[in-house]
């Protein structure tokens, strides 16, 4: 049994996960402090790929970086690089929607949080990056640990950006998603029904794993 398109919805699920909890902390941080008019604002943009048709956000990144596209053209003329039908591709796509789980996720943590005590912090004459990264993100761990369960989970089952900007190779570009599509238009349901079961498998384990370490530990 080819196991390829599991280790490539991981692959791409946790890089992908990754840039989305760097860029969806420190953009929920700087959201916080702006203006109220202005915050409203860059919400709304920054939570847009969470309303989008994954298909929309594939023909944006097709767009955007195809060899047909001015970004695209140039990347594969100077570097010889092509971003389209590579499995690399599929991480953007899912960067792109799987980033307003962590960003919302994580910006209702630090709103919740005691802003007092980041005055405290302050007043105590401690910079900012020990403000956020000694009292600030430790205190909202659990908000934010929910925001990449909730973000991996949708990018390990992504399939309409994925399909349309890296599509379906095998061995190559294959995931979890574009299999059971694949094997379905061919008739082939039982390899089909095969990678349903595994990739509910993996989800189940990870959100169970995801509850157990982010339990709150009960005080004595």
């Amino acid at each position: 049994m080819d196991l390829f398109p599991l280790f490539n919805s991981l692959r791409i699920a946790a890089i992908a996960t990754s840039i989305a909890v760097v860029t969806g902390i420190l953009l929920a941080y700087a959201v916080l402090r702006l203006p109220r008019l202005l915050k409203g604002v860059c919400d709304t943009v920054l939570t847009i790929p969470l309303v989008l048709p994954p298909t929309v956000v594939g023909y944006f990144i097709l767009v955007s970086l195809s060899p047909k596209s001015a970004i695209g053209s140039k990347l594969q003329e100077w570097f010889s690089i092509i971003i389209t039908m590579r499995w690399y591709a599929a991480v953007i796509a899912v960067a792109i929607i799987a980033f307003p789980f962590v960003y919302r996720t994580t910006r209702g943590a630090f709103e919740n949080f005691d802003q007092n005590l980041l005055d405290a912090g302050r007043t105590l004459g401690h910079r900012e990056a020990y403000i956020f990264f000694r009292i600030l993100l430790p205190n909202c761990k659990h908000g934010i640990l929910a925001g990449v369960a909730l973000a991996f989970a949708r990018g390990l089952g992504e399939y309409g950006a994925t399909s349309m900007v890296s599509g379906y190779i095998a061995g190559r570009t294959a995931t979890i998603s574009t299999s059971v599509a694949y094997f379905w238009q061919i008739n082939q349901d039982d390899m089909a029904f095969y990678w349903v079961v595994l990739n509910l498998i993996v989800s189940f384990l990870f959100m169970m794993l995801i509850n157990v370490f982010t339990k709150p530990k009960v005080r004595v």
